[in-house]
Formats: C-alpha cells, structure tokens, sequence
C-alpha cells in the first residue's frame, strides 16, 4: 500500500510500521508515514479492551503524557499501565486516526489474559526465561557504538529523510536478524502476545484487506510478517487464564516515563525527547534558552551571551565527535562548562527540571473511573487542592475551615494508604492547630484508589470502613493507639467507637509495661488533636488515664534487672510517657457543670503529676535500676524543679563514687546529661556537676576506661559544637587558672565568693535588653 507521488513504497501488505516506544523520530517518522500511506485503519499495540476509550483520546482536555491503566475487579491491587507521551508513536498514530476517520483498534493480548498471569520478571542474571535482550542496545554494539541512546539519535532522532517508509524498513531488517539470532529475546511472552496480534491482523485484513497499518515495536515486526497458521497462533492462546478487568485513562508523568523509575520501556531523557518532537526547527537554541531561563530563575548570572556561545559549543563538539547534529550528550557538555562553571550541582538542577522533568498529563472528566476517585477529584476541586507531579509543600492552619477539610482529607487517604501527602515538619508554629504537608501526585495513586475503592465509594465512608476492619484485626496496643490517633486526626467519628472498644478491651489484657509505655503518648497526642479539632473525646480520656495509672504502678519494677540494649530501649519510653503525662487532660473540675466533652482541657491534674513525680525518685534512687534509667530520672525530676541541685549533685556523687562500676557510672551520665536534653548546657551552667564528671574521669582505671570510652563520646558527641568547646575550655581551666574552683568536698558549688567585678560585666548588656537606663 503505497500513494503514487510517494519516493518509494513500502513492502507489499499493510504497512507494518515498528517504532521505538517514546521515540520522538519515531513518531514523527510514523506520521509521515501515514499521511503517505493513508489507510483506513490503525492497528495500535495496546490491549483490545481499550478499544472503548478510543474516542476519549480526542477530547480537548486530554492533554498527554497518560497511560490506560487495567487493574483487575476483584483485586484492584494488580494492575498494568500503557503509558503515552506527546512524542509517543502509538499517541500520534492514535491522533492520526482520530484526525482522519480512521478506524482504530489496540491488537495487543487482552489485559485480561496480561494481569491474569504477568510475566515473571528474571534475577539479575536472565535465570528462569534466558538472557534479555535489548535490541536498541545490540544494534548499536553492531554499529561500533559504546551508547545504545547516542545510535539512536544518531541514525533516528537527529537525522531526516525523504523517503517515510525507508526507516521501517531498515529497521525491520535490522531487527529480524536480531529475531533470527535471538529468538524471543528472554521474553517468551512475547510469542503469545505475537500470536494474538497475527490473528487480530488477519481480522483486519478481512475488513479492509491491505489498507490498513500496525504500528507497534520494532522487535514484533519479523513476526507479524512470519507465516503462520491460524491453528497454531490459536494454539498457543489456548487455555490463557483470565481475570475481569476494567480499564480508564489516567494522567502520566514524564518522570514515570524515565528509565530511572523502573519501567521497563522507560527512556533516559523524557524532557529532552518532548522538546526534540515539539521543537523541530533550532532545537539546540530553543533548549538552551530553556536551560538559561530556568537557572535565572534559580539566582543564577547566566545571560544571552552564555547561550550564544553553549550553543556554538555544543555544535563544534558534535562536529569533532563526528555527530549528524548537537545530541543531548554535547548540549549537557557545552551547559556544564558555558553556564554552569564547570560545576555539576546546576547541573543536576537542569537533568532533574528539564532532561527528564515533571510534566503531569491529565485526562477529561468523562473518563471511566471507581466511584471513590471520582469523590476524589470532587473533593480536590471543592478544596482547591489540585494534583501535581511537581512536589509542593503545604501549610495548614486548621483554625481555617478550608485548611481543616484539607487536612482532614489528606489524613483519610493516609489511612486508605493513598500516600499523596506525607506530613512534613512545619516552619512556624509547633501548635496543634498547624500542620505542614509534603505533596506529590503519583500515577500510581490512581492503582491506590482503586484499591481502596472496596472499602467505600466516598473517601469517608472508605476510610472509617478501613479503620475500623484494622480495629478488629489489630493484635498490638501500639497499633490500635496509634490508629485512634489517625482517626481523630482523619475527623472519623464513626470509626472511634470501635476503634477505642478495641483499644480499651487490648489495654485491659496487655500486662507488659513496655507496650503501654509504648501506646500511651499516641493517646496524648490524639486528646490534643480532639481538643483543636472539636472532637468529644471522653472516652479515648478515660482509656488514658487507665493507662497512665497502670505505668505508674507497673513502670517501677519493670525497669529493674535490665541489660543494656532493654534499658536503653526503656529510656526512649520513660521519656515518651514523661512528656505524655505532661498532655493528658485532667478531666472534668467540681465547679465545670458542662458535659465531659464539652470541659475545657488542662494540664493533667495534681494527683496524676504527683503520683509520675514519684515514679521518677523511686527509680532514681533504686540500686538494681540501670544507670542510665537513674539518670535520666534524676534529670527529668530535675527539669520539672522537683530536684534542688544540692541533691542532683548528691545523686551523681553517689552515682560516680568508686565502688560503682565505671560502665554503670557512665551510662548514669548518659542518661543525665546525653542526648538532645540540653544536658552540655547543664553542665556549663552548672560547674558543680561538671567537676563531679571531670573528678570521675579523671578516677577511672586505666583498663576501665576503654571500656567507657564509646559510651562518653556517643553522649559528648550529640551536643552542638559550641557547647563541647566551651566543656572543654571549663575543665582546662582550673582555679590556678583564675577560673571557678572545682567542687570538693569542703567547698561545695563555684567558688569560695561571688566574683564581683565579672557580675557587674552584664549588667550593662542586660540594660539594653531591657531598654533601662545603669543607674549614675
């Protein structure tokens, strides 16, 4: 099929034309071929039952890259993509026939055969399916080429001819060597996936005989042009498992186009491929002004002369490398040493921006979607919370209607595990009336939602559905506190009452101390959410406070006889019940006449203070504690002013006296003063206990101390820089120095006087903080 005027024909028979996926020269070289050919019907590799969306394709807000996706019925979790970019072959034979009434239909094995039995991927070394072939890769290693993406674009993308019909037909060649050399190339599901696309060819033929065109990849084309028999492609279709499926366009990514992120017909350059399509006429000059706008934008001094002349760089590069034109090897060459200083940190700026990019694709309204996406996107557009492939942060002031529904929603798909927003740390407010996000809209959220479109139609009625099956299943405290706290946060009120009957019948069984320790800050934090969110929350109170109660009983001969690792394990949790406590409301006050969820809350009362405070001083001065459980609870006691300094100082002298072990002395110090507690300050303002540490270290044996040695610099090590300069320079200086006198037994604390003159040294700094006037 040929038309007169055209240089040359292509073989008798339809027009077989085999493509490189996302090959701009290939679709390129694909419309020419058609509007020379022009057939009645296209025939596209793709799966058949996508043969419905066709016209889809057509409409004005469908704006490429997008991707049929087919995802099984009944589990929506196994699906598969057919991606499509602007510069795709199948996108532009597929807008081609669309454009000139052509009849279109995809020829590929159905997705219900496809998702029914997915082919294997190999190991590392083709095991199981022999050695994988990629026949872009071989023809270049034939060519004397070290680059399969460098021939490519040498002998297809930067080259052009007269004849559309020349490229197939050497590249047909080309690959029914490699056919012949190879045969199904490690992908033995391509012999049935051929079979299917030869008996929906000769379907075709029927109907409109030769005038017709296959546009698929190059490497089915030698067997599509294979004789065969009917009875031997039905053969190898026969007894093909099947699942039902649905499918639907969705919006795609160029970033999901790329290599990089694991598809297997991905490509290096995305970015680079849609401007070489979109832009035919002065690439290199257009890409560079690309490039030179984007690192403006980013601060950087490049102008117009910086272009000029990586332009003119880029062209003598291709000429010394013996290059038809400036690939993108050369432009990434001319950029980094014209624009970007020889340096490859721009660089990487213009590979991750502009080479492979963030384009998102998307798809018109009418496209078939799961009832749960479509009460998805009526609740992105009603909270103008639009989906983006570029990934965005945002603030939540959840005093704000709008901003509390965002939030809201975007906890609701946490718990549906549709991952579009990850909670991020927030730079203002640490209140609970902020909430900072991190957004990025992945196609394979599409997969998520219809995943979890069986547990509702609406994404609350989903979502209080998934929490409450996860109530029921759940097996540990931890986990159902924790997913009390994301219903409270998801405002799922439906899902609480099962949650917390779960929750309260699993604390009242749980007898480890360790696991309520471990559950009871989640609980904390969920009364203050309840409290910004006008949540009644009465009885994830009262489940609370019986857990409070039980740790206050239980935590003391818990922490008793412990190793290492159990006690240092044990620390994290006396500090995360510490803080818990320090959250929990106190209830309902006599005079408060209101309903419990209506009490306004406050610190937590008297006697639960009380009654931890207590806890602290039990395992501080208990012998058969840990040392570094003794310490943390005299440095807790003594943040909160229960402990005066004249007994921390005792505790420690107790702790660093020499009949104590020197391991259990150092972890007493770990647990006083390590970690992100502040405890380098403590010991700069405090030089009382700095001279206990220092008189310790210096008492230690000799072959004790490299014992103690990783566990001193593990707790030294954590404070900031400054602080550990300004130990260093206390415990150098000593009173022959002039500095303070160290602690002794007879002149406990700094010194013998108050130093005067170096008292009388602030105040003149201190009246202009205060904006005072020294006195005359």
């Amino acid at each position: 099929m040929t038309r007169p005027d055209a240089p040359a024909g292509p073989a008798p028979g339809p027009l077989l034309l085999g493509v490189r996926h996302h090959g701009p020269g290939s679709a390129r070289a694909v419309a020419a071929a058609l509007d020379a050919g022009r057939p009645k019907a296209v025939l596209i590799e793709g799966p058949p039952e996508a043969d419905a969306l066709v016209a889809l394709a057509a409409d004005q807000e469908m704006r490429p890259p997008v991707a049929l996706l087919a995802h099984a019925v009944d589990d929506p979790g196994r699906a598969a993509f057919w991606p499509m970019a602007e510069f795709s072959p199948e996108w532009t034979a597929l807008r081609w026939a669309l454009d000139h009434g052509a009849e279109v239909r995809f020829v590929d094995l159905p997705a219900a055969h496809t998702l029914a039995a997915p082919e294997p991927a190999p190991d590392e070394e083709g095991r199981g399916q022999g050695p994988r072939v990629d026949p872009v890769a071989e023809l270049a290693r034939a060519a004397g080429y070290d680059d399969a993406e460098r021939w490519w674009e040498d002998v297809v993308e930067l080259r052009g001819t007269t004849d559309p019909f020349a490229p197939f037909e050497a590249l047909a060649e080309a690959m029914g060597a490699l056919r012949e050399a190879y045969g199904h190339g490690g992908h033995p599901r391509d012999l049935v996936r051929e079979a299917y696309m030869r008996l929906s060819l000769r379907a075709a033929r029927k109907e409109y005989g030769d005038d017709l065109a296959v546009v698929c990849g190059a490497w089915h084309v030698p067997a599509l042009r294979r004789a065969t028999t009917v009875t031997a492609d039905r053969a190898l279709l026969k007894g093909l498992p099947k699942v039902r499926t649905e499918l639907t366009w969705v919006p795609w990514t160029h970033r999901r186009l790329a290599r990089r992120s694991g598809y297997g017909a991905g490509i290096d350059a995305p970015g680079w491929y849609a401007h070489l399509f979109t832009a035919p006429d002065r690439p290199l000059e257009r890409w560079m002004t690309k490039v030179a706008g984007l690192l403006r934008a980013e601060d950087l001094p490049v102008s117009s002369a910086h272009v000029i002349e990586a332009v003119r760089l880029a062209d003598t590069l291709a000429a010394m490398r013996g290059r038809p034109l400036a690939g993108l090897g050369e432009t990434t060459d001319a950029i980094r040493a014209v624009m970007c200083d020889g340096s490859d940190v721009p660089l990487d700026l213009v590979r991750d921006r502009l080479v492979v990019g963030d384009v998102l694709g998307g798809v018109p309204d009418g496209a078939p979607a799961v009832p749960l996406q479509r009460d998805l996107a009526r609740l992105q557009r009603g909270l103008r919370l639009k989906p983006e492939a570029e990934p965005r942060e945002l603030e939540l002031d959840l005093r704000k209607d709008n901003d509390a529904a965002r939030s809201r929603l975007l906890h609701r798909l946490r718990l549906l595990g549709v991952d579009w927003g990850t909670p991020a740390a927030g730079r203002g407010s640490t209140g609970t009336f902020r909430e900072s996000w991190r957004l990025r809209w992945e196609p394979e959220l599409h997969v998520q939602v219809a995943e979890a479109g069986v547990w509702g139609t609406t994404v609350e009625a989903a979502a209080t559905a998934r929490a409450e099956a996860r109530a029921v299943a759940a097996r540990d405290l931890a986990a159902l506190t924790a997913l009390a706290e994301q219903c409270l946060l998801a405002g799922l009120t439906d899902a609480l009452p099962a949650v917390l009957g779960a929750l309260a019948d699993r604390a009242a069984l749980d007898t480890d101390v360790a696991h309520l320790a471990q559950a009871l800050p989640a609980l904390a934090r969920s009364l203050r959410y309840g409290d910004v969110r006008a949540t009644d929350t009465t009885a994830l109170r009262q489940v609370a406070a019986g857990l409070a109660a039980r740790i206050c009983v239980g935590l003391p001969p818990a922490c008793t006889g412990l190793d290492t690792d159990a006690a240092t394990e044990m620390r994290a949790r006396l500090d995360d019940v510490h803080t818990a406590i320090a959250l929990l409301p106190e209830g309902p006050r006599a005079d408060d006449t209101r309903p419990a969820s209506q009490s306004a809350p406050a610190p937590a009362g008297p006697p639960l203070i009380e009654r931890w405070a207590g806890v602290l001083r039990r395992l501080a001065g208990r012998e058969r504690v840990p040392g570094v459980l003794r310490g943390r609870a005299a440095r807790l006691l003594l943040d909160e002013g229960r402990l005066g300094e004249d007994e921390a100082a005792r505790l420690m002298g107790l702790a660093l006296s020499p009949g104590t072990p020197p391991a259990d002395a150092a972890a007493w110090i770990e647990g006083f003063v390590g970690g992100a507690s502040g405890g380098g300050l403590l010991l700069v303002h405090d030089e009382r206990l700095l001279a206990l540490v220092d008189g310790w270290l210096g008492s230690v044996p000799a072959d004790a101390f490299t014992d103690v040695l990783p566990l001193l610099r593990r707790t030294f090590s954590a404070y900031e820089p400054g602080v550990r300069r300004t130990l260093g320079e206390l415990a150098a200086r000593g009173p022959a120095a002039g500095g303070p006198a160290r602690a002794t037994a007879e002149t406990p604390g700094f010194a013998t006087a108050l130093d005067q003159e170096r008292a009388d040294g602030v105040l003149p700094l201190l009246h202009l903080i205060l904006g005072t006037e020294a006195p005359a």
